[in-house]
């Protein structure tokens, strides 16, 4: 009984953060046009702008290639989404930008995001463009110093879902249940 319960809180904690993640996004997004044109390199050496971002419904997630654990395993599992919703999830178009570009150049991206996923494409690009891009998308990141001399990253773990006119639609938090992870991206291809 008391098992029961304590699952039933859990449950409600993990739907209440959603929400507010969602919330904030909405709040943060609303009195502005989602994002800001851009112009970065995709990990094949290729141009990409905002207008990539438009036409299909689309999954963004920022992260970075020395992630030890949230990165890869949110590549991982969105790949695994897109692949289980089949026809459908072929509809949306996923991207990985990273928030550490001073690392990550466009063929580490790729090559970080090609032994994860072939149909998720990798984004890098000059620091300062990727930073006011990540900026205009309401994207947190903090480069944190460690006691060895490296640095790894802190940064927004959720997964940007936009519309097909490129508009925030919602979020996919870390750790989400995969049953509503997919129940989002079954809705967003069908928008």
């Amino acid at each position: 009984m008391m098992r029961s319960i304590l699952v039933g809180i859990l449950l409600a904690m993990v739907a209440g953060v959603g929400w507010l993640t969602f919330d904030w996004y909405r709040t943060q997004n609303s009195a502005r046009a989602f994002g800001e044109p851009f112009t970065l390199v995709q990990g094949d050496g290729s141009e990409i702008t905002e207008t990539a971002f438009r036409g299909s419904p689309t999954a963004v997630f920022f992260g970075f290639t020395h992630c030890p654990e949230v990165c890869p395993t949110t590549l991982f599992e969105l790949d695994g989404w897109l692949a289980q919703l089949g026809p459908e999830g072929e509809k949306i178009k996923a991207y990985f930008v990273t928030i550490d570009p001073e690392r990550d150049t466009p063929e580490m991206v790729d090559t970080y995001v090609g032994n994860v996923s072939e149909r998720i494409t990798g984004i890098s690009g000059e620091p300062d463009k990727v930073f006011a891009m990540a900026k205009s998308f309401g994207i947190y990141w903090k480069k944190v110093d460690l006691e060895t001399g490296d640095y790894t990253m802190d940064h927004t773990a959720s997964i940007l879902l936009l519309d097909r006119a490129g508009d925030f639609w919602g979020t996919i938090a870390y750790g989400e249940n995969p049953d509503n992870a997919l129940a989002k991206l079954k809705r967003l291809a069908a928008g």
